[in-house]
């Protein structure tokens, strides 16, 4: 450990390079921005795919159909689905979207029965603007999760309109479930016939909670082989599993990213090491005055290794602190097929950062600071 009386020697070490020192500094804030992209998108997807031993939500679609486009059943099998042992709750839901493919702006429409919306979901969401009763009141009305709201900067009472419906923000709502955050929650009658049906009684999926966690496989079975001789027979699983296989090419880039991510701590290791070393280079007399003055070796070498730490610090600070802004105020998140994988940034990424940065400014000046406290006072002078 240094102490903190030495820190002024540290700072001014940093200051006398200072074009040096700023473009290390920014360089690493460059490689650390990439990383809390990274890792905020890594941790959107883990929270929307990884399996949960309490999940209690599947998802029930058509059959050998992925988008929702092409996914089509009747309405009235959501009473054959309420009948099955184990269900406590099953919702008929119409999904109509602006863009089937993967992109960063889908609005995504979701049409539910009013009543049967709120029993079922009415604890998971918090209206913070509008009210569940302008919204129950008006037919063309609309809950809009908060991340849509903010992209497409909606307020309640705007109209606005995706995919060839337009609908008015009674209220927008707030979720921890990452399905809620990022769609427009319509009446059901009304969406069949606003995209473009002449007649309604169709639904692309049915939303279904279990009773029992360790019941979720159990009824997911029982209800396709309840509509398996029909004519739109069903593929139930849970509500992560659908998320995770809809979106599995999507997956398999953001796990690549992890690459990217060790590739940006390694360029900030080679960043701030380097800087490291050309200073050492730089201050071989210096370091012999120091000497000279009673300074032991061992305090030189804490000296060099803190000043790798400080540009490592602000750099990472820098960088993440801009990433997580960005992405907070953005409000990104992936979609595909209507399903929505946020980019989580989380403030706590900071500290995690600055672990980071600490544990790779030691790593950067360990070796230079070794040389410089091994090397002998005349050997210092007959360097220079």
């Amino acid at each position: 450990m240094l102490a903190p009386k030495f820190l002024p020697v540290v700072i001014r070490q940093v200051v006398r390079q200072r074009t040096r020192s700023v473009l290390t500094i920014l360089s690493v804030a460059v490689a650390m921005f990439l990383f809390s992209a990274v890792q905020a998108l890594q941790s959107g997807a883990r929270a929307a795919t990884e399996a949960d031993a309490g999940e209690t939500k599947l998802i029930v679609y058509r059959k050998d159909r992925y988008c929702p486009f092409a996914s089509r059943m009747s309405e009235s099998y959501v009473q054959r689905i309420k009948q099955i042992p184990g269900v406590a709750s099953a919702i008929p839901m119409k999904i109509v979207v602006s863009n089937c493919r993967t992109s960063l702006d889908v609005v995504t429409f979701r049409g539910v029965p009013v009543d049967e919306f709120l029993s079922a979901y009415g604890a998971e969401v918090k209206v913070i603007s509008g009210s569940f009763e302008e919204w129950k009141r008006r037919s063309d009305a609309a809950l809009i999760g908060e991340t849509l709201a903010r992209r497409r900067k909606l307020s309640v009472g705007d109209r606005f309109d995706a995919a060839g419906v337009t609908v008015t923000v009674a209220g927008i709502i707030s979720s921890e479930e990452p399905q809620h955050d990022n769609v427009a929650y319509v009446h059901l009658d009304f969406l069949q016939f606003a995209s473009g049906s002449r007649r309604g009684g169709w639904v692309t999926q049915f939303n279904v909670r279990v009773d029992d966690p360790s019941r979720l496989r159990s009824v997911a079975e029982a209800i396709d082989a309840e509509f398996a001789a029909d004519q739109d027979p069903t593929h139930t699983r849970s509500e992560r599993a659908f998320v995770a296989q809809a979106a599995e090419d999507v997956l398999e880039i953001v796990d690549f990213t992890k690459w990217l991510g060790w590739g940006c701590v390694a360029a900030v290791l080679a960043l701030v090491g380097n800087a490291i070393v050309v200073a050492v280079q730089q201050r071989v007399r210096e370091h012999a005055i120091l000497q000279t003055l009673g300074y032991p070796g061992h305090l030189i070498a804490r000296l060099i290794v803190a000043e790798g730490i400080l540009l490592s610090l602000a750099g990472t600070l820098l960088g993440s602190v801009l990433a997580i802004g960005i992405v907070r105020w953005g409000g990104y998140s992936l979609s595909v097929d209507g399903l929505s994988i946020p980019i989580n940034a989380s403030w706590q990424m900071v500290g995690w950062g600055a672990l980071t940065a600490i544990v790779l400014g030691v790593l950067a000046g360990l070796v230079p600071a070794i040389m410089a406290s091994r090397r002998e006072v005349v050997e210092c002078f007959r360097a220079v």
